[in-house]
């Protein structure tokens, strides 16, 4: 795969990126997916400065492969964290909710990669027009904060495909080799997956969150909180709680409070499966098992490659 355009960028053996999931990506996972061929990401956005400060240490002395940080505009303290990313020469920084404008000419006057996150063409456009060296476009059916379109991965990556020239990364929908190669062909060079790495060892989800994840079935996930950020979790009694809220007509002060904070952490870390905002893809229904991150990328790996033999069968001929 050395003409893959990701894998070149990135330096990477698969063109398989972990996504960056706050409370689920520290650097137990990334540099378990860095050391087996993709690139890990370790998920500052749940970090106080000094935890990413130690997570990139640890991340370092367990890896001597790339790896990323996942840099969410919307956190208060971006420029700490920018500032421990440059200090430690992390070679790739994805960053997400918001503007691309605000950091990518400072990342890479220090020689880092920049890849930015966007739901639609039209910020796929902006991001290309910011200097990113590649995108991740990613569909709602993804887990966690989301755009508002509700554009699917399938519509959305041929449409950035056709527009933008940098490298593109698919996202949302995406946890076995069959969907890994129907992004490829859709226009992406590589994929990021999520929900799949939730339900991993080395993932640091709570252990009922993670099983949660595993037992989830169609259309146990919702995509809402729109007038704040669009999320999809899974449904569970704060979902209800804000299901209710907007039957009653709740304004978004009223969301705002019912969500307070730490909902995430409560949820995803801490593993209140009742009271936690538990974000996960749709994807989540169809996963089962809880493995480790290596044997995740080697089972879609060999379906990746299983699949594009089955693409030269009578099956795809008519």
């Amino acid at each position: 795969m050395s003409e893959n355009r990701i894998c070149a960028l990135f330096g990477i053996e698969i063109p398989l990126i972990q996504a960056g999931m706050i409370w689920c990506s520290g650097w137990e996972l990334a540099s378990a997916v860095s050391n087996a061929g993709g690139l890990g990401i370790i998920g500052s956005g749940s970090m106080y400065p000094e935890i990413l400060e130690q997570q990139i240490i640890q991340c370092k002395a367990a890896t001597n492969k790339p790896f990323a940080v996942n840099l969410p505009m919307l956190y208060p303290d971006s420029d700490k964290h920018i500032a421990t990313i440059i200090k430690y020469k992390v070679p790739i920084v994805f960053t997400s909710a918001g503007n691309p404008s605000t950091w990518t000419s400072h990342l890479k006057s220090h020689g880092i990669i920049v890849v930015h996150v966007v739901s639609s063409l039209k910020f796929a456009l902006k991001a290309q027009d910011a200097g990113v060296d590649a995108i991740v476009a990613e569909g709602f059916e993804a887990g966690g904060h989301n755009g508002r379109d509700e554009t699917t991965t399938m519509c959305l990556i041929p449409m950035v495909s056709k527009k933008v020239n940098v490298p593109l990364i698919a996202a949302g929908g995406i946890g076995t080799g069959k969907a890994m190669l129907a992004a490829m062909n859709l226009g992406a060079d590589g994929v990021q997956v999520g929900s799949r790495f939730v339900a991993s060892v080395e993932a640091s989800a709570h252990i009922n969150f993670k099983n949660a994840v595993i037992n989830s079935n169609e259309g146990d996930t919702l995509l809402t909180l729109k007038e704040l950020t669009p999320v999809r979790l899974l449904k569970n009694k704060f979902a209800e709680l804000v299901s209710s809220a907007y039957e009653n007509g709740a304004d978004t002060d009223e969301l705002k409070e019912l969500l307070g904070k730490g909902r995430a952490k409560k949820g995803m870390f801490e593993g209140d499966l009742e009271n936690g905002e538990l974000e996960i893809g749709q994807v989540s229904a169809i996963l089962d098992t809880i493995l480790p991150a290596a044997d995740i990328i080697s089972e879609m790996l060999s379906e990746y490659r299983e699949a594009i033999k089955e693409q030269t069968t009578t099956k795809f001929q008519f």
